[in-house]
Parts: structure tokens; C-alpha cells; sequence
């Protein structure tokens, strides 16, 4: 009976142990929640870049930063700056064509207008349609921040509202680092990429006015 219940002991303490290590820390990092959105980009489509990240990213086809340039500083006292880039996930979608895509088992970005179309167009669904199309994972990392400040969005540009741009107000010699992660998704699902900067780009916030 005794070795019975040392037994039983043993299994309930391995038992512990694991929930512990369960419920401990993310060693991948911290919670920081789900990034601000822009364009037609949707939270499910965030989860796929999520997932995407335990595969190893490559700069082949990385975003061109047009605004920071490399040390750019910001004066205060200015509105808020907005992040822009070209993409070549974007450049082949635009040249290709209708039947190349179609033979790749691919479709074309959701055009500029398809937010008039459901605006006059209501969906029934409770959820909204599966993404498809390129995507960009914007994040700038602020010194002495656990999380950074990061946007999702279906665009090539992001204007930095002022709740986020506040969190980057404080200038320090480090500056701001600034990532842009870039994928093809099809319905949600990850078709190319990711894609990342080989070399965050730093930028800050002028203590001074101009």
C-alpha cells in the first residue's frame, strides 16, 4: 500500500510540475496583445503571422523602406509622421495577370475601393471574409519598452496616430527600430513569406522643435 501511494505521489507532483511550466512564461516572449489594424487586414490574418514566425524569415523580398530613411529624426511640435514602403509581393501582383494568378492558385489583392462595396454592400456573415492578398506586420521597437508599437495592415504606408506616437515621443540616443514583416496570404493561410528587413531601420523623435 505504501508503494502504492508513493507511486500515486510521484505522478501528481510530475503532474504539477508540468501545469507549472504550462502556465509559466511564453519563453518565445511577452503577451503583448493584438497590434492596431489598417486596410482590410483582420485579426485571424494576424494570427497567421503569428504562427508564421516559427518559420525562419529571409530578406529576398523584404519590404523598401521610403519613410525613415536610415536615422531619421522627427522635430517635435509636428504632426505625426507616416511609415511608407513599396513591396515586391505587391509590384508582381500588380504585373501579373488574371489567368497567371488563377494558375498559381492565386488571387489578386481586394482593390482600393472594396470597403465602399461592403459599406454599400453589408455582409451577413458574423465574421469578417478570409484575407487574401500581401500584408505587412509593422513594428518599432521603443528602448526600455517590453512590447512594441505595431500595426497590421493590407497597406503600404501607416500614419502614426498620436496615441502611438506619443509612446515614441521620448527621444534617446538608441532611437527607434523598425521592422516591417511581409507575407502573400490565401484565405488566411500563409502562401509566401515571411518576408523581413535584413536590417531594422532606426529613427527618432527630435528633442527639439525645428
Amino acid at each position: 500500500m505504501t508503494t502504492r501511494r508513493r507511486i500515486l505521489g510521484s505522478i501528481c507532483a510530475s503532474g504539477l510540475l508540468l501545469l507549472t511550466a504550462a502556465c509559466g512564461k511564453d519563453p518565445e516572449g511577452p503577451d503583448c496583445g493584438e497590434p492596431l489594424y489598417g486596410g482590410s487586414a483582420t485579426d485571424e490574418a494576424w494570427m497567421t503571422m503569428v504562427d508564421a514566425k516559427k518559420k525562419a524569415a529571409d530578406s529576398s523580398r523584404a519590404v523598401t523602406v521610403m519613410w525613415p530613411a536610415e536615422g531619421e529624426v522627427h522635430p517635435q511640435n509636428v504632426p505625426p509622421p507616416t511609415i511608407s514602403w513599396t513591396s515586391p509581393l505587391r509590384a508582381s501582383l500588380e504585373c501579373d495577370t488574371p489567368g497567371r494568378l488563377a494558375q498559381a492558385g492565386l488571387r489578386p489583392s481586394r482593390g482600393p475601393l472594396a470597403w465602399l462595396t461592403e459599406l454599400l454592400v453589408p455582409t451577413a456573415e458574423a465574421h469578417l471574409p478570409p484575407f487574401t492578398g500581401d500584408i505587412y506586420w509593422v513594428q518599432v521597437t521603443v528602448p526600455g519598452r517590453e512590447c512594441p508599437v505595431e500595426v497590421l495592415t493590407s497597406e503600404l504606408s501607416w500614419k502614426i496616430d498620436d496615441a502611438s506616437w506619443s509612446i515614441m515621443s521620448e527621444p534617446t540616443s538608441q532611437g527607434l527600430s523598425l521592422q516591417i514583416t511581409s507575407a502573400y496570404l490565401q484565405d488566411n493561410r500563409l502562401k509566401e513569406g515571411p518576408f523581413q528587413l535584413a536590417k531594422p531601420r532606426t529613427f527618432q523623435r527630435s528633442s527639439s522643435t525645428p
